[in-house]
């Protein structure tokens, strides 16, 4: 029997998508809850591109394809999400949203349904606290492009009982991917590396201690790195990363988290990266 045979995602952006599409992939049916038609035209489309993407380089057929989309159902009426055993959330980082939106899900869903934040920074604990049950809650957070990244962490909030978690480690290695359970900490586990080690590259950028080009290819070189900080921080978008490190000080007050003046000002001016066609890679040494 299949775990979760019936699962569904909120969010249909590049996150939610990317889910959606790995969940599809496995053989699962999944339901995508968006707040609009238009933007569950615009998941559709994404998905839909990164598959036919796929199929120019030789890696996916258009069969298949068919098959992955034909497995994804977009939705705007949360109460389509009522036979899903499992919820992913997978909207925008902003705790106010994420539990009027958990709130909405528990009122439609049964009472035996794991329901699961995506959420890279915000506290586990705090967020389960928004539907009866908590114990039927965790962390469950893919990393972007969620279709390429292996590594999923299930975070374990206070009151998620250990039955969930084994069931969510069973899901993931079944959906392809590569589990590891992290407790309820700022940053979990790779964050809590990863934002002070990108936090110390902006600084030394901003010391001038050598240009961006120049860190990205010391780092890539030196440490074997697939990309260097700056490379990294355009993909992932300068404001995700600002956010994501502005939550770990505030919870913490721990200096390695505190976001540089250097990234405060890209973010400010709408310097975000690769999504605004300018980054640190671009806008910083133009």
């Amino acid at each position: 029997m299949t775990l979760f045979g019936n699962t569904a995602v909120v969010g249909f952006g590049r996150m939610g998508g990317g889910i959606a599409q790995v969940i599809a992939q496995s053989g699962r049916n999944v339901t995508v809850l968006e707040s609009d038609s238009g933007r569950v035209d615009a998941g559709f489309a994404a998905v839909r591109e990164f598959l036919d993407a796929g199929i120019a380089r030789g890696k996916v057929t258009e069969a298949r394809r068919d098959e992955v989309l034909g497995r994804i159902r977009g939705t705007t009426a949360v109460e389509e999400l009522a036979d899903a055993e499992l919820v992913i959330e997978a909207a925008t980082e902003r705790r106010d949203v994420k539990r009027a939106i958990f709130a909405d899900v528990a009122a439609v869903v049964s009472p035996n349904s794991v329901v699961v934040t995506n959420t890279s920074a915000l506290s586990v604990s705090d967020l389960a606290t928004a539907i009866p049950q908590p114990q039927r809650f965790a962390g469950l957070h893919f990393f972007n492009p969620a279709q390429l990244m292996r590594v999923v962490e299930i975070v374990k909030g206070l009151a998620t009982s250990p039955e969930v978690i084994d069931s969510l480690v069973q899901f993931v290695v079944e959906i392809g991917k590569d589990p590891v359970p992290v407790k309820d900490r700022p940053g979990f586990l790779v964050n809590r590396l990863l934002m002070p080690y990108l936090n110390d590259a902006i600084q030394e950028l901003d010391d001038e201690l050598a240009t961006a080009e120049d860190i990205d290819v010391a780092i890539r070189l030196g440490l074997g790195y697939k990309l260097g900080p700056f490379e990294l921080l355009d993909l992932i978008g300068l404001d995700v990363h600002e956010h994501a490190t502005r939550s770990a000080y505030d919870a913490t007050l721990d200096a390695a988290f505190a976001p540089p003046p250097l990234l405060q000002a890209m973010v400010a001016a709408g310097k975000l990266g690769n999504k605004s066609g300018g980054g640190f890679r671009e806008a910083v040494q133009s």
